[in-house]
């Protein structure tokens, strides 16, 4: 079982972060007392690795990305995150599905980009990451390029 501290530690997030997926039902957790504790399989599964290895014969990779953007602030935040999720959306089969998440520290004016899902479409929105901020995100440009 791990507290909040050693998953935040564990994923780079802030453990305020880690408490809002407790609350909102995206991590599992036990709460003992007034601390929440997660289990090894709960944390696996949020982070999208599978506990067993599948049937014998299936191969599969799943990739688990965290991308750390500083200096960013809300409005640079929530373009990037729109653009992100909405080119995710729109490129998406349904036979393997990409799950990408944003989380927005207000205090360090940093974006978290957490995706996981195959080598090939994560390369892919790392890829969108890279242009949109090559091309600028403070410039309220992002999305209309």
């Amino acid at each position: 079982m791990y507290s909040v501290e050693q998953v935040a530690g564990l994923l780079g997030l802030h453990v305020r972060t880690v408490r809002g997926y407790i609350r909102s039902g995206r991590l599992n957790a036990v709460r003992i007392g007034k601390q929440y504790r997660i289990a090894r399989a709960d944390l696996e599964a949020f982070t999208g690795r599978a506990e067993s290895a599948g049937p014998v014969g299936a191969t599969s990779v799943e990739v688990s990305s965290i991308v750390q953007i500083d200096g960013v602030d809300r409005s640079a935040a929530d373009r990037l995150g729109t653009l992100v999720l909405a080119g995710v959306n729109t490129a998406r089969g349904a036979s393997s599905p990409l799950r990408v998440q944003t989380v927005y520290d207000e205090e360090r004016n940093r974006l978290k980009v957490v995706v996981l899902g195959g080598a090939g479409d994560t390369a892919e929105v790392l890829r969108l990451l890279e242009a949109v901020l090559e091309g600028g995100l403070h410039s309220g440009e992002v999305g209309n390029g």
